[in-house]
């Protein structure tokens, strides 16, 4: 599974998602960069596991003694060090590194985050100094739960537990004292169904998506047409098409 996740993220390249046009509405007051914001200072050192192409950490992770920004694929790298170059005065340096193999050494971070990416949090608590933080948003398994039902496949669509309460409990069991857990419903809408269609071919909501019909050289899943636009038909809303996210968010301290 992982080296087709691998494959995946070496050909996209990028976690860029700034040409896709949506809004969105939080039930929530959850802010991930504000919770980051609110636990470090300017000599913080943080570790931002999964960080993509770095898009985000360097528009967003506050500035800090030093972000350490890790991937598993070294395209992403590459594109987190060409995307550094527009932000010369920002503190930050790319790695590439697994997340279930974490090679630093321990009690070295303030600061752990990991947003939307997979985590294994006894590394985490080895690496974290003490009282330092772990900082995650996760997607849940009924994360986009309709579209999943109606294409009968998605992230986590047949797993019997959900991946927040397997990060809870590993959270809990690694030692952390103290565990803040909570859900996270947001709805996104997107303007087109053009750009609702790029979100899915980028993100694994349902698994491995692609336009091209699977042939028998190449076995992929691909978006079925009249399913697709039977979706958008039915969750057309004013704002646009609408897709109900449902995400998770824990903070732990060593």
């Amino acid at each position: 599974m992982q080296e087709d996740e691998l494959k995946r993220y070496e050909e996209i390249g990028n976690w860029d998602f700034s040409d896709i046009k949506y809004t969105t509405k939080q039930e929530s007051k959850w802010d991930f960069y504000q919770i980051i914001k609110n636990v470090t200072n300017s000599t913080s050192l943080l570790l931002d596991l999964g960080t993509g192409g770095g898009e985000k950490a360097l528009e967003f992770i506050p500035d800090v003694g030093m972000i350490i920004g890790t991937d598993f694929s070294s395209k992403m790298i590459e594109t987190a060090n060409k995307n550094k170059l527009n932000y010369p005065n920002k503190r930050v340096k790319f790695v590439c590194m697994d997340n279930l193999n974490l090679t630093f050494p321990n009690n070295l971070f303030d600061v752990v985050c990991a947003r939307h990416t997979i985590i294994d949090a006894k590394q985490i608590y080895n690496v974290l100094s003490d009282s330092g933080y772990l900082i995650v948003e996760g997607v849940d398994k009924y994360d986009c739960w309709e579209l999943k039902q109606l294409f009968g496949r998605g992230q986590a669509f047949k797993d019997e537990v959900s991946i927040s309460q397997i990060d809870l409990e590993n959270i809990k069991k690694a030692g952390f004292k103290k565990v803040k857990f909570e859900e996270i419903i947001q709805y996104e809408y997107y303007k087109t169904k053009d750009d609702l269609l790029a979100l899915l071919l980028k993100t694994p909501i349902l698994d491995d998506f692609s336009e091209i019909a699977p042939s028998n050289n190449v076995h992929k899943t691909y978006i079925e047409p009249e399913l697709f636009n039977k979706y958008v038909e039915s969750h057309k809303k004013e704002d646009g098409i609408e897709l109900k996210r449902v995400l998770y968010e824990i903070v732990a301290q060593k």
